[in-house]
């Protein structure tokens, strides 16, 4: 008949690694029909319990370690519990790379000044405090803990976004920085592909192809998982993507997710129009409006999403040109129907926009008469009738709206339509050319797009209308959809972001890092060629949430 001992170890904290090391080792000894090794937590009680190693007698705090030993007779289960110590003293005594482990971040800190990133692996009720710790102390954070609250993600994002620093996860499996593997990464060279990861094991396989099809990684950012939802808005994928976007090493960009919430697709997809560099996206389970749309490109697989990438690295031809240096767009609408597909198109891209036939109600324009920030205005509107012809047959509205969208200083371009037919007026672009050529002497900068509806038995004569206006420098389109496609593009790339930048000089230093957590993250950074301290964490107050709670009040007074 078997024998069970335990013995509980109050406040005796060591990550999981160390524990699954302990179990193994004391399941290696003499007569040990089974052991659990575990901190007290009640779902570890439960795992225990259901493999009948938990005695009813014990009793523990969630902080405590709990070692239990099931052996074939009495003197072998005391012996094993009684070879506990010299089993973890072994251990250390077996990894040497750090003779000194400082007990706190702040000691790290000092010990390695150098370190600008902090790994955090211990269990999530302490997390969002370590990670704090380590943002006061400008450091990035790789966030591996799971079970930290989306409150307090949020908050710690919008810190980190704040002073230019990344925070990523909670809950994230996989990082490479400049060339080092963070948590769970493969070994993959350095290369000119840089990737956005809400999936720890989607960037694996995405990254790793990479490797295999004779490419590389500049740098993997991971996310976590609820980083898209739209309780978190993306931050750190929206910081990932600005970095990336700025790094001259970085040649095409990857984006990886798991479903993400719809409006936050749409702001990340408009931010990978804006990077201004070839953006493969793949949101698993989330259907793809296009196959490629600018420099757009949605994969239906993780191993397409690789294929596409090293693919357009090899086709790369980046035209600066492309991106327009101007801020604001102003469409001067005759159709309404126009003027409400080109709405709905460039909401996607361009953001704020109003407009007096608004799709919201938070993109309605009070004042018809006065534009802001990126407008779309439907001259044919009811407002604007009261006593004039409709803007298909007098163009003097326009005419003088586009002076005076011409003005403000801050529109870039004009967009209008021009709508053949019968009708409408016999020569409309007779009409606005000479405008827009004064309107451009005095303002060479400023871009003029036309929409033009008609056929080539419409009397304006079709090829008359787009030639004058071709002549007169202004970019013509046959669909609103071409023109949202280009208006996007040229507008997408000078997007304004409301964050701190992340210093990129910094991120291509050579990594050093401060390892709070699992030792086994430690190991690999030293094994990689990384500098690295591992700290010697225990749980504040040794566990007593209480005295925590106490200690940290008196901490936040100093």
């Amino acid at each position: 008949m078997t024998v069970v001992k335990w013995n509980v170890r109050a406040g005796a904290y060591y990550d999981s690694v160390v524990l699954m090391q302990l179990q193994r080792g004391l399941l290696g000894l003499p007569n040990v029909v089974d052991a659990g090794v575990v901190m007290a937590t009640p779902a570890n009680r439960d795992l225990l319990a259901a493999n009948n190693l938990l005695p009813e007698s014990i009793t523990a705090n969630p902080d405590d370690l709990l070692i239990v030993i099931k052996a074939d007779d009495e003197a072998s289960a005391t012996d094993a519990i009684s070879k506990v110590d010299e089993l973890l003293t072994r251990r250390k005594s077996s990894n040497s790379q750090q003779d000194f482990r400082p007990r706190s971040l702040s000691a790290a800190a000092k010990q390695l000044p150098e370190a600008n990133w902090v790994l955090i692996s211990v269990p999530g009720r302490y997390a969002a405090e370590v990670a704090r710790e380590a943002l006061e102390l400008g450091k990035h954070v790789f966030l591996y803990s799971d079970n930290v609250s989306l409150e307090d993600e949020i908050s710690l994002k919008k810190t980190a976004r704040d002073k230019g620093s990344l925070v990523m996860g909670p809950d994230c499996g996989t990082a490479i920085i400049n060339g080092i593997g963070l948590g769970f990464a493969n070994r993959i060279r350095r290369g000119p592909i840089g990737l956005v990861g809400a999936s720890g094991t989607g960037t694996q396989a995405v990254t790793a192809q990479i490797h295999n099809l004779g490419s590389g990684i500049s740098h993997a950012i991971g996310t976590g998982g609820r980083d898209l939802k739209s309780d978190v808005g993306a931050i750190t994928a929206h910081q990932a993507l600005d970095l990336l976007a700025r790094d001259s090493e970085t040649k095409v960009i990857a984006l990886i997710s798991k479903p993400p919430s719809s409006d936050v697709a749409t702001q990340l997809i408009s931010a990978a129009q804006g990077t201004g560099k070839p953006v493969v996206v793949y949101f698993i389970g989330y259907p793809p409006p296009a196959r490629k749309i600018g420099n757009l490109h949605f994969a239906i697989s993780l191993s397409e999403a690789a294929e596409i990438a090293v693919r357009e690295m090899e086709n790369l031809r980046i035209d600066n040109s492309q991106i327009s240096n101007s801020r604001f767009v102003r469409g001067l609408f005759s159709g309404g129907t126009l003027a409400y597909e080109t709405m709905i198109g460039l909401q996607a891209s361009l953001a704020p926009l109003f407009s007096n036939s608004p799709i919201t109600n938070s993109q309605n324009l009070e004042d018809p008469l006065h534009s802001k920030f990126h407008t779309i205005i439907d001259l044919g509107d009811e407002f604007f009738m009261v006593g004039r012809l409709h803007p298909m047959i007098d163009n003097d509205l326009r005419i003088r709206r586009m002076k005076q969208e011409a003005a403000d200083p801050e529109v870039g371009m004009i967009l209008f339509d021009v709508v053949l037919g019968e009708g409408s007026h016999l020569d409309p672009a007779g009409e606005l050319v000479p405008v827009i050529k004064e309107i451009r002497d005095s303002r060479p900068e400023i871009e003029f797009v036309a929409i033009v509806i008609g056929t080539d038995d419409d009397p304006q004569n079709l090829q008359s209308q787009v030639s004058q206006l071709t002549d007169a420098g202004v970019t013509v389109f046959r669909t609103a959809a071409e023109a949202v496609e280009y208006i996007s593009l040229r507008f997408s790339g000078n997007r304004k972001y409301e964050f701190t930048p992340i210093d990129l000089e910094q991120l291509k230093q050579p990594l050093a890092a401060i390892n709070v957590g699992l030792e086994s993250f430690y190991d690999s950074l030293i094994s990689q060629g990384a500098q690295a301290v591992h700290v010697e964490w225990r749980p504040p107050a040794g566990g007593n949430e209480k005295m925590a709670a106490l200690l940290a009040k008196m901490k936040s007074k100093k």
